[in-house]
């Protein structure tokens, strides 16, 4: 706890992971932070950030919500591990699950993250069906274990461990068709979709797509599977995202908010037929376990959050602060055009994708490096930016890094929203063209 930031940096470089070192140092997002609470954060000089990341969604509640951090304390003398036992908040936890996912799901695996979840309901929906192929979006993000990462759709992630999960087939977002022609065969065990693609942009369907999908997949006989790790516990403005839809999957992936920003738990869940298919009955019930997953601490942190999510109608307020955020931010986009090429999310899961750079005598004297950097660096340049002047807490998402979110927790206030709507006006003001924002902001970084 005594390390100071530049200790901190340096056993990083020395001991732990040198490149991530050096290019959060270089956006100065090495900063040390030693306190925080709600959407608030101080760093170890004692100034306060507003935090509009929010760990991915992992932070609906905010930072050490006192009700989930005391539901933790509360089970702190039971046995937090004991595989030779059922737990008794495995079960809590996985009754008050069912009582809120959509349809029929009802049985539920618990693990630690979202990837591990993936990782789960691949092989249900494989030993469930006893078919092997799995098709998943373009654009996608389910994680980067190595069956995760066989069905995200993101070449950077994956060339450097390829051959991967064999069977594993890309369709492009949003187009049934695409889809149709994969199933027709009838050999595909499950479709893998996020009802919203965060990492990809935050890319929203057209409406009756998720619908389509729900019936293409019914009719070839293969299982739906909506990754919701991200969009699910009130994120969008309903408990999960497809409900938006009014679609029910055959299998559900959850995490991030589950356990509350306090504990770490993931889960994948399906109905009574499709468990019992895989892993039913006592010779089979064992084939897909986890050490840490469901322990005692962590089912406490989703038991709590669960009760959080439904006792403060997060979900009804986000619909209306995300209205807000989305109404604030489109006004900015009519009065810098040049800079913003769209703005969509729904609910509080929100992106802001700038234009492209091209041309210019800047980019042919750096042999074309300058549109290179602004290609992969602008929604970073934005979010130091937010960070360094402003003091919020931002950042690009993974398969798009054209794409600074806004994801902060649920709990946000409007106070809060408009000191973000204020920054980012404050800084489209200063810097009337991308040209300008990319030369101000990233001419330092270009020098180191």
């Amino acid at each position: 706890m005594q390390l100071n930031r530049r200790d901190v940096r340096d056993i990083y470089k020395q001991y732990a992971n040198p490149g991530l070192a050096t290019m959060m140092g270089l956006i100065n997002f090495d900063k040390k932070f030693v306190r925080a609470q709600g959407v608030s954060v101080w760093d170890d000089q004692g100034n306060e950030y507003l935090d509009f990341l929010g760990g991915y969604g992992a932070l609906n509640f905010g930072h050490n919500h006192l009700q989930i951090v005391e539901a933790v304390q509360q089970a702190g003398e039971l046995p937090n591990l004991l595989q030779a036992s059922l737990g008794t908040l495995y079960a809590a936890l996985a009754y008050n699950l069912a009582q809120i996912t959509p349809g029929e799901l009802c049985r539920t695996f618990f693990g630690n993250s979202g990837a591990e979840a993936v990782e789960g309901a691949l092989k249900l929906a494989r030993a469930a069906t006893k078919k092997t192929r799995i098709i998943h979006c373009e654009g996608s993000f389910h994680g980067k274990t190595f069956g995760a990462l066989s069905v995200t759709g993101k070449s950077k992630y994956q060339d450097p461990f390829k051959p991967l999960l064999p069977g594993c087939e890309a369709v492009p977002f949003g187009d049934p068709n695409a889809l149709e022609a994969k199933l027709r065969n009838r050999d595909v065990a499950a479709f893998i979709i996020e009802p919203i693609q965060g990492e990809g942009g935050v890319h929203i369907p057209e409406e009756g797509y998720l619908r389509q999908v729900r019936d293409l997949c019914t009719r070839y006989e293969t299982l739906l599977i909506f990754d919701e790790i991200q969009t699910g516990f009130a994120r969008t403005g309903t408990t999960f995202a497809c409900q938006w839809d009014t679609v029910e999957p055959d299998i559900m992936c959850l995490g991030k908010s589950l356990g509350g920003g306090v504990m770490p738990i993931s889960a994948f869940t399906t109905t009574e037929g499709i468990w019992d298919r895989a892993f039913g009955g006592m010779e089979k019930c064992a084939l897909h376990t986890s050490t840490f997953g469901g322990n005692a601490r962590a089912c406490a942190a989703g038991i709590a959050s669960i009760e959080v999510m439904i006792n403060e109608n997060l979900a009804e307020q986000t619909r209306g602060k995300g209205a807000y955020l989305l109404q604030g931010l489109r006004e900015l986009q009519e009065k810098y055009p040049a800079l913003i090429k769209e703005v969509r999310g729904r609910g509080l899961l929100i992106g802001i994708e700038f234009n492209q750079v091209s041309g210019g005598f800047l980019n042919k004297v750096t042999g074309g490096k300058l549109n290179k950097f602004a290609e992969e660096y602008l929604a970073a340049l934005v979010a130091g930016e937010l960070m360094n002047r402003y003091q919020i807490i931002t950042a690009y998402t993974l398969n798009n890094p054209n794409v600074i979110r806004f994801e902060p927790p649920l709990i946000v206030t409007r106070e809060q929203l408009d000191t973000l709507l204020h920054a980012l006006e404050d800084i489209f003001k200063k810097h009337s063209s991308i040209w300008s924002l990319v030369l101000s902001s990233g001419k330092n970084l270009m020098m180191k």
